[in-house]
C-alpha cells in the first residue's frame, strides 16, 4: 500500500473532527481508534473468511453456518466478527440512521464474543455528530485503508496520536516502535517459544511482529508455541494492546497495567524465553527509595543502582534500570532484544559500571547502530541491544558490532525505513557470525530466483511498452500524413496560423523516431542477454555457494543492460509523449479530421506513470520499468552480500560489522557504541543504491521545504492583505 496515501487520508479524517466536531481531542480520541480497530479487523476476517467458507456446503441454513464460520476462525490469526460488527453493513446504513448507536452495539457484539477485550472497546459514538460520523466512517472504507496490511494498528494509533497531539503519545520519552526496528529485533533474536515478554508493551507491535515470524518462518500456530506476558502504565494503552492481540487472534489474557520500574511482576524474573521492548528513553525522577530494593543479584537489579540526581535523590536517568530489568527476566538461555538511547552505549560514571558488569557476563550478543529519521514521530538515532544467555562457548568473549546508520531507504524527508531486503541483508552478519552459514546462501539462493522471476516478466512486458509506443505512433502518423495546413489552419487569426515548417519540422521529427532502429537493437540485445542469464541460473546448484558466485559474475554483468534499458525506455517515452504534445498543442492536432484522439490518449496513459493518489493500477510503461528495475535490484542485493563476505564467512567489514573482543571494549572503557569500533568503509565505487538513497533523502527534504516555503509565502500574502485592509 502506499503509505503517504494512507496518511493523507486519515488526515483528511482528523481535519473533518478538528473542523466540525463539538468534542475535544481527548474524548474523540479513543472512539477513533475503536472504528480502526472495526476496520482493520473486518480486513483481517475477510482475509480468512473465503477459505473458511469454502469448507461448509453451500445449502447449509444460516445458523448453522454462522456458527461453522465462527468455529473456522479459531485458531486463524483474525478474529470472528460478528455481522453487527461488520464494517459494510456500518458503511450501509441509510441516512438519518442512528450510526453512533449502531457503532456502540457492534463493539458490544465483538465484546461479548471475546471477554478479553471487555471494557476495552470504546463507547460513547452517540455523542458524535451524525453526519461528521457517517462521513468518518465513509474515509475508513476507503481503498487505501482497506488495504492496509501488517501492524498497520499500530502504525495508525501513533499516527493520531501525534496529529491529535493526545496526552501520552510522547510523554516522558515514549515513542511508537517503527516496524523497522520490531522486525530487525524479532528477526535476531528469534522468539518462536515458551514465554515471551514486553514490559513496555505499548499497542503490543513487538507481539504482533512475533506472530508474523512463528507463522511465516516457522511456519506453527502461535498460540500453540509462545505466551505473551506484557506490561503498560497507561490505562489506555493496555487497552490498545488487547485490541491490537485480539484483532491479529493473538491470546491477549496476559496483557497487565502496570508502571515496571515498581511492579516487579517477580514470577516472571529468570523466566522469560524472549524479552524484547522499546522503553521511554531518558526517563529521570524514577523513585530511588523504591527500587533500591530491587537490587540483588538474583533480583532485577543485578549490576546495582544507577546515578541519583543530587538534588531530588531521584534516579537521574532510567535508561540503566531498563536494561537490566531485560536481562534479569531472561531464563539461562533467553534472549532479549530491545531499543535504546543511543546516550546508554556510552554513559558514564555508574551506569558505565553497570555496564562493565554486563559486558563480563558474555551474554552481550549484538550491538546495532540506528541512523535517524526511524521513529515516526521524532528524528533521533538509536541503538539496538541483543542479550543472549545460551550464547555458544566461542561466542562469549565477544560482541558483534554492527553501523547501521547508513542504511536506510527514503520515505519522506521525515521517515526512512529499513526495505525487506535492507533487513534481510543485516540479520545475515548475525547469522554468519552465529556460524549459519547455511542460512545466508539460502538467502542469496532466494535472490538470485527473484532475478530469475523478473527477468522471465520481461518480454512480454517490454513487448507491451513497444505495442503502446506503436499505438501511440499510429495516430500520429495519419496525422503527419493525412492532415492539409489549410484544415489546420482554418478560421485561425493571422497571427496563430501554423507554418509549413512548423509541420515539416512534425514531421521530420516523426520519421526520426519511426526509424530509430538503437532501441530495437538494444531491447533484443538485452532479450538475448536476459535468456542466457536465465538459463544459467536454471543450470546453477543455488544451494552451492561456489555455484552462485560463479552465477553472479553473469547477472553482475547483466546488472547494467538493465539500467541501461530501462533509461532508453524513458527517453522513448519522453520522445513520443513529446511528439504527441507538439500535434495537439503546436499544430492544433485535434482539429484535423486525421487524427484519432481517443486513440492517441488511450496510448498515452499506458506510456505515463499511474498516479498513486488515485490510487491507479500501474499502466504498461510501469510495468516494464517495474521489472527491469527490480532485476538489477535483486542483482544488486546479492552483490552487496559477496562483495562484503565473499566466502560466505563472517568477516569484520570496516565501516559495516566487527566482532569487537571483551578486552577491546574494556580497553574502550567498555563502550557499546559500534561506530567506535567498526572504523570508516572505503567509498565503494558500485554501491550507487545507497548514493541513490543519499540523494533521494536530500531530494525529499528539498521537496518539503519548497512546500513549507510557498506554505508561508501565502501565509505572509494573506497576512499582508488583511494589514491594508
Amino acid at each position: 500500500m502506499n503509505v503517504q496515501q494512507l496518511e493523507n487520508e486519515l488526515w483528511e479524517a482528523a481535519d473533518q473532527l478538528r473542523a466540525n466536531s463539538r468534542l475535544t481531542a481527548a474524548e474523540y480520541s479513543m472512539p477513533v481508534l475503536g472504528l480502526i480497530f472495526l476496520r482493520h479487523a473486518d480486513n483481517r476476517f475477510k482475509a480468512y473468511l473465503p477459505a473458511i467458507e469454502a469448507d461448509i456446503p453451500p445449502q447449509m441454513p444460516a445458523a448453522q453456518r454462522e456458527a461453522l464460520i465462527k468455529l473456522g476462525f479459531q485458531g486463524k490469526a483474525a478474529i470472528y466478527l460478528p455481522e453487527a460488527a461488520r464494517f459494510d453493513r456500518i458503511v450501509s446504513l441509510p441516512q438519518g440512521a442512528k450510526v453512533g448507536e449502531i457503532i456502540d452495539a457492534a463493539m458490544d457484539a465483538v465484546e461479548a464474543d471475546y471477554p478479553v477485550l471487555s471494557g476495552a472497546l470504546p463507547r460513547g459514538y452517540a455523542a458524535f455528530e451524525p453526519d461528521l460520523l457517517a462521513e468518518l466512517v465513509k474515509i475508513f472504507d476507503r481503498p487505501a485503508i482497506k488495504a492496509a496490511i501488517g501492524d498497520v494498528f499500530g502504525r495508525i494509533y501513533e499516527y493520531f496520536l501525534n496529529k491529535f497531539a493526545m496526552s501520552g503519545a510522547q510523554e516522558g520519552g515514549e515513542f511508537f516502535t517503527p516496524p523497522s526496528l520490531v522486525r530487525m529485533i524479532v528477526n535476531v533474536i528469534e522468539p518462536d517459544h515458551g514465554l515471551v515478554l514486553d514490559p513496555a508493551c505499548g499497542s503490543a507491535g513487538m507481539f504482533v511482529q512475533t506472530g508474523h515470524f512463528i507463522e511465516d518462518v516457522r511456519h506453527a500456530v502461535v498460540n500453540d508455541s509462545v505466551t505473551f506476558h506484557g506490561q503498560e502504565k497507561s490505562d489506555t494503552n493496555t487497552k490498545l494492546a488487547r485490541m491490537n492481540l485480539v484483532v491479529h487472534g493473538l491470546d491477549a489474557s496476559n496483557i497487565r497495567q502496570g508502571n515496571t520500574f515498581y511492579d516487579q511482576a517477580e514470577h516472571l524474573i529468570g523466566q522469560c524465553d524472549y524479552v524484547m521492548a522499546n522503553p521511554p528513553f531518558n526517563v529521570d525522577g524514577v523513585d530511588t527509595k523504591k527500587v533500591e530494593a530491587q537490587v540483588d543479584e538474583a533480583g532485577r537489579l543485578p549490576f546495582g543502582l544507577p546515578g541519583t540526581n543530587a538534588k531530588t535523590g531521584a534516579i537521574s536517568n532510567a535508561n540503566s534500570l531498563w536494561i537490566q530489568y531485560f536481562y534479569a527476566y531472561l531464563n539461562d538461555t533467553g534472549r532479549a532484544g530491545f531499543v535504546m538511547a543511543s546516550s546508554a552505549s556510552d554513559a558514564g560514571n555508574k551506569d558505565r559500571d553497570i555496564r562493565e558488569q554486563l559486558v563480563k557476563t558474555g551474554h552481550v550478543d549484538v550491538m546495532m547502530a540506528i541512523g535517524n529519521k526511524f521513529f515516526y514521530t521524532r528524528s533521533l538515532p538509536c541503538t539496538l541491544w541483543f542479550f543472549d544467555k545460551g550464547k555458544p562457548q566461542d561466542l562469549q568473549d565477544q560482541v558483534l558490532m554492527i553501523d547501521a546508520r547508513n542504511v536506510y531507504h527514503v520515505v519522506s524527508a521525515r521517515s526512512h525505513v529499513f526495505t525487506d531486503e535492507q533487513l534481510a541483508n543485516l540479520n545475515a552478519i548475525v547469522w554468519l557470525y552465529r556460524g549459519e552459514r547455511e542460512k545466508f546462501i539460502a538467502l542469496v539462493a532466494r535472490y538470485q530466483r527473484q532475478v530469475d522471476d523478473w527477468l522471465a516478466s520481461l518480454p512480454v512486458r517490454i513487448e507491451a511498452d513497444t505495442a503502446a509506443v506503436r499505438a501511440l505512433a499510429a495516430p500520429l502518423q495519419t496525422f503527419a500524413s493525412q492532415t492539409t495546413l489549410a484544415e489546420l489552419n482554418a478560421d485561425q487569426a493571422e497571427d496563430a496560423l501554423i507554418t509549413q515548417a512548423q509541420l515539416d519540422t512534425f514531421k521530420a521529427e516523426l520519421a526520426t523516431a519511426q526509424t530509430d532502429a538503437h532501441a530495437a537493437d538494444s531491447i533484443a540485445a538485452l532479450l538475448t542477454a536476459c535468456t542466457q542469464a536465465r538459463a544459467a541460473i536454471g543450470q546453477a546448484d543455488l544451494s552451492d555457494h561456489a555455484a552462485q558466485v560463479a552465477l553472479q559474475a553473469t547477472l553482475d554483468a547483466l546488472a547494467p543492460q538493465l539500467k541501461a534499458t530501462g533509461k532508453l525506455l524513458e527517453a522513448r517515452h519522453k520522445q513520443w509523449l513529446k511528439l504527441l504534445d507538439t500535434a495537439e498543442k503546436q499544430l492544433r492536432a485535434r482539429s484535423s479530421k486525421a487524427f484519432d484522439g481517443k486513440a492517441a490518449r488511450d496510448a498515452k496513459r499506458a506510456l505515463l506513470p499511474a498516479d498513486s493518489k488515485k490510487n491507479e493500477a500501474p499502466t504498461v510503461r510501469d510495468a516494464a520499468l517495474e521489472a527491469l528495475k527490480q532485476a538489477a535490484y535483486f542483482i544488486h542485493q546479492v552483490h552487496w552480500l559477496h562483495s562484503r563476505f565473499p566466502q560466505a564467512l563472517f568477516e569484520d567489514v570496516p565501516g559495516l560489522c566487527k566482532a569487537v573482543s571483551i578486552d577491546d571494549i574494556a580497553t574502550n572503557d567498555y563502550s557499546l557504541t559500534p561506530g567506535r569500533y567498526v572504523g570508516v568503509a572505503a567509498v565503494a565505487k558500485d554501491d550507487e543504491d545507497d548514493f541513490a538513497e543519499t540523494l533521494r533523502g536530500i531530494h525529499a527534504e528539498l521537496t518539503e521545504l519548497n512546500d513549507k516555503a510557498v506554505e508561508l509565502a501565502g501565509r505572509i500574502a494573506g497576512n499582508f492583505e488583511e494589514l491594508l485592509g
